[in-house]
């Protein structure tokens, strides 16, 4: 799990099955296959403030209203090499195959599908190595990003508090249940 101030993501480590069942993100732009990439970063959000707020100083109150009230979801998904621990960012855990396998059930049920497979969001990405993705669910200030991530590391085998908006109740309930 990788945390800031407001949002936390979860970061796969990539290996061929891993590849193989994200291959659709090479098609993507999502250099998956690329030497030095280590983890896949997936993260769940609202869809109008992660599209329309990249960084701190373009935040508009139209997202915000949005994302405290109802709004669409997306997947963003980016790529990370080597991910330092310990890192007060940072939180690792060892889980077996078959909770693995279930993580990236969850991760793969969240993202929306077409005819084709999972929809990305047209001309939308941070950076050159990431995207983002048309996701199920809504988003707002009850269930938000904190929420699906503890929602993933249940399925992990983690334990994790009743309710974690906010990733410093998550990063506390992780350390007191695991």
């Amino acid at each position: 799990m990788l945390k800031n101030p407001i949002h936390t993501d979860i970061a796969v480590p990539v290996d061929d099955d891993v590849r193989k069942r994200f291959h659709f993100l090479v098609d993507g732009g999502i250099p998956d296959d690329m030497a030095g990439v280590r983890y896949i970063v997936f993260g769940w959000g609202g869809r109008a403030f992660y599209l329309e707020t990249p960084t701190w100083s373009e935040l508009k109150a139209v997202p915000v209203m949005k994302a405290l009230t109802l709004d669409a979801s997306v997947m963003h998904i980016d790529v990370a090499a080597n991910i330092v621990e310990p890192h007060p960012d940072v939180a690792g855990f060892d889980i077996s195959e078959e909770r693995f396998s279930a993580l990236l059930d969850f991760i793969t049920a969240s993202f929306q599908q077409g005819p084709n497979g999972p929809i990305p969001v047209e001309n939308a990405a941070y950076s050159r190595f990431d995207r983002f993705y048309e996701a199920n669910g809504h988003f707002n200030a009850l269930v938000g990003c904190n929420t699906w991530t503890a929602a993933a590391l249940r399925i992990a085998g983690l334990r994790t508090g009743w309710w974690n908006p906010l990733p410093a109740s998550l990063d506390l309930s992780m350390r007191i249940y695991n």
